[in-house]
């Protein structure tokens, strides 16, 4: 008599749970550098304002450059490989600047180029993780499981900027560098653990017609499209805000890079309250409601930001960001799990990557205009302008179809 031993398949709680392992280590270096990198330009290499919010719109500007065709790639080539080496990219370009510094040979430009290919790696490495998430995943868990990668995401938020804060002081900005280079080696090796997984069935179409495809999918959508112009404005108001916070609690509020990664932090705050509530409040309200609701919030108490005038009025910024954080967590909970139930798996990669086009584009465009607003009216108005822009977000939706449904689904928006 044989008896045949049968290798069970790896379950899908622990490849979420590697995954996560992953992501959340990459996060948390990635976290550090949004407070080391426009302080290693302001501190070491004594760069202007206009300097530092490029600098920001540098790290963002490949959502406009990759952003479409990301979706087609990622499609192409086994996840498992892609992320690895994205990773590793991303370790060699944020380790450059350590090296270049030690070296006595650091330049704004070299800054720039860092920033340019480690923001064109992330470009694919989230659509990437985006499409891998749902393959380790029941979809009547996405919403879950979506609200526990944005919890965790918010307690990266919270705990790297303020780790940031803290460590800068004894390592310098140029070496808290060093860290999120080596996050991301520490994830490559993790993901290295994952078996290969590919974006829904492989085609020989060409490019342009697969990305013709994800568009027209999401631009037909009844409910798709307008929550792609929702997350456009938030994104850009995001990106915005986050390249003035360093520069104006510096120069405006007299803070200290400890106090800025604090503020920088309560933007981790908001969001794990909100990834904390989203299930609740969708089950409640209904997703629809949930993120237009929360949108108005958000975009009331994000008002309290520019009544910040210094360090002791630090905690308006801090309660402010907090609060705006809050409805975009939650908006971006609903809203993702949506496009990844209604999407077609070989089409999910695509749809992913026309909506973060198109919404993560919006991110160094913002950066890049609140530069030139604080350059031609200061700061502190640049400021007033960007925050009113928060509560414009909701009000995309409300003028939309979104505004009479429950859920977000296809069967109530039809």
């Amino acid at each position: 008599m044989t008896i045949r031993v049968v290798e069970s398949a790896p379950s899908t709680t622990g490849l979420f749970w590697r995954f996560w392992l992953a992501t959340t280590t990459s996060k948390t270096g990635s976290m550090l550098t949004t407070v080391a990198l426009p302080l290693v330009a302001l501190t070491v290499l004594h760069a202007s304002a206009l300097q530092v919010t490029l600098l920001a719109a540098a790290g963002q500007v490949s959502w406009l450059l990759l952003g479409l065709p990301a979706g087609v790639i990622v499609q192409r080539y086994p996840l498992r490989t892609l992320q690895v080496s994205l990773e590793l990219v991303r370790m060699t370009a944020m380790g450059s600047v350590p090296l270049a510094w030690l070296l006595g040979a650091l330049t704004y430009p070299h800054l720039i180029v860092a920033a340019l290919v480690g923001g064109a790696a992330t470009v694919l490495f989230d659509i990437a993780s985006s499409t891998f998430l749902p393959s380790v995943v029941d979809k009547e868990e996405l919403v879950a499981r979506n609200s526990l990668v944005s919890g965790t995401e918010a307690v990266t938020q919270t705990g790297g900027p303020s780790l940031g804060g803290v460590l800068i002081p004894l390592m310098g900005p140029v070496g808290v560098l060093t860290l999120d280079a080596v996050s991301n080696l520490v994830s490559a090796l993790v993901l290295r653990t994952l078996p290969q997984r590919r974006a829904g069935k492989q085609t020989r179409e060409k490019a342009v017609v697969l990305i013709r495809e994800g568009w027209h999918f999401v631009v037909r959508h009844p409910v798709m499209r307008p929550c792609m112009i929702w997350a456009t404005t938030v994104n850009f108001v995001t990106a915005a805000l986050l390249a003035l916070t360093p520069l104006y609690l510096v120069r405006e509020a007299g803070a200290s890079a400890t106090l800025v990664g604090l503020v920088i932090a309560m933007d981790g705050v908001g969001s794990l309250i909100g990834s904390l509530v989203a299930t609740r409040l969708a089950d409640r309200f209904g997703t629809a409601r949930a993120i237009w609701g929360a949108g108005l919030l958000g975009g009331a108490l994000a008002l309290l930001i520019p009544l910040t005038t210094s360090a002791a009025t630090v905690w308006y910024f801090a309660v402010g960001n907090a609060g705006f954080a809050f409805g975009v967590v939650i908006g971006s909970i609903m809203a993702r799990t949506h496009r990844q139930i209604e999407s077609p798996a070989e089409l999910l990669p695509r749809v992913m990557a026309t909506v973060r086009f198109v919404s993560w584009g919006a991110l160094p465009a913002g950066a890049a205009v609140s530069g030139v607003l604080a350059t031609t009216l200061g700061l502190r108005p640049a400021l007033w302008i960007i925050c009113a822009g928060a509560l414009f977000a909701p009000v995309t939706l409300l003028l939309t179809r979104v505004r009479g449904l429950r859920d977000l689904s296809a069967k109530s928006a039809a």
